[in-house]
């Protein structure tokens, strides 16, 4: 069930656009920024709200990259691979944050603290590698800075 914040904080999206779908990204986020994730209830809710179905609505969230599907933890590092990060080192630096928090990419600390999750692109080509945790952009990250950048996370 959707909170009345989360309905309200929808329902004032729709004034921005053309119809009731076109909000519906923007209302997976806002459920994700409450929940953390988007999960199947959450979807039905949604699009009845909208007035879409859940089919159609679980097919935007599961194409776009941004929405999370799943439960993740308290703090989200979405780790760059495209081709500028590739070419500058970001599988060492993967590889380093896997390492120093134990879990894979794509999976959670034991203590839900972070997940790790590939992205394609952040945008900031020009200091890669990147990574994004909870909306902040850290660039030119390499295996020394890992411990700095996570600091402000722990």
């Amino acid at each position: 069930m959707l909170t009345a914040e989360e309905e309200q904080e929808i329902k004032a999206e729709l004034a921005h656009y053309p119809n009731t779908q076109a909000v519906c990204i923007d209302a997976m986020m806002v459920v994700q920024r409450s929940r953390g994730w988007v999960s199947d209830e959450s979807i039905r809710d949604i699009a009845d709200l909208l007035g879409m179905s859940s089919a159609d609505l679980d097919g935007v969230a599961t194409f776009y990259n941004l929405i999370r599907r799943k439960p993740v933890g308290r703090h989200v590092a979405l780790i760059c691979d495209s081709v500028s990060c590739w070419i500058m080192g970001c599988e060492r630096v993967r590889d380093q944050l896997c390492t120093r928090l134990g879990t894979a990419l794509g999976g959670s600390t034991a203590d839900g603290r972070f997940t790790l999750l590939p992205i394609v692109c952040l945008g900031a080509c020009d200091h890669a590698p990147v990574m994004l945790i909870d909306g902040d952009l850290h660039t030119d990250v390499d295996e020394q800075r890992i411990d700095q950048v996570l600091q402000k996370y722990i």
